[in-house]
């Protein structure tokens, strides 16, 4: 079995700088709780998108373990679109409802869950049986679960925390089970 910790990324301030915005300052206050449910899963690689909040939020894991961050842009956030959106809410639902939408310039569902999938499928290769925190973004997050099972899905995302984790483990390339580690204290 091969266990992939999928890590929503702990809270930060919106900034219109995607790869550079990093945690908030309540972010960094979850950090330990993070840390501690993470370094008690024996992980022994820890990935993640190259925007600077998800790297922040697995950091402390790649410390304790004594390895470098792999990243990996197959994990970075969905591109909704390359220009702040107007109404995010409107635009969100939008490609929720219709998986081949987008906006313009911007990545449907199905393109950003078939890049999301790939990403997965290459981890599950490479780390066969292994224990692999992924550190990463909401929305991706929950379009690579949905891909595997469909009860993940706007309304799942909708309810996600920041930070959040999930444990998703698979037996070779299919999914056996999904559970939350993550409690909000």
């Amino acid at each position: 079995m091969t266990n992939l910790y999928f890590v929503r990324h702990a809270h930060s301030a919106y900034t219109p700088d995607e790869l550079g915005r990093p945690l908030s300052e309540r972010g960094f206050t979850d950090m330990p709780k993070v840390n501690e449910i993470l370094t008690a899963e024996n992980i022994d690689i820890v990935i993640a998108s190259p925007y600077k909040r998800a790297i922040q939020t697995v950091e402390g894991v790649a410390a304790y373990i004594g390895k470098e961050i792999v990243v990996l842009e197959g994990f970075k956030e969905r591109n909704l679109s390359p220009v702040p959106v107007e109404d995010f809410n409107h635009a969100i639902t939008k490609v929720w409802d219709d998986f081949s939408f987008s906006l313009e310039g911007g990545e449907s569902n199905n393109m950003a869950q078939a890049r999301g999938v790939e990403t997965t499928y290459t981890v599950l290769d490479n780390y066969k049986g292994k224990n692999v925190v992924i550190g990463t973004h909401g929305n991706i997050m929950v379009l690579i679960m949905n891909y595997f099972d469909s009860q993940f899905d706007f309304p799942f995302w909708k309810k996600l925390d920041m930070p959040d984790i999930y444990k998703l483990t698979f037996d070779g390339k299919e999914l056996r089970s999904v559970s939350r580690l993550w409690e909000r204290r």
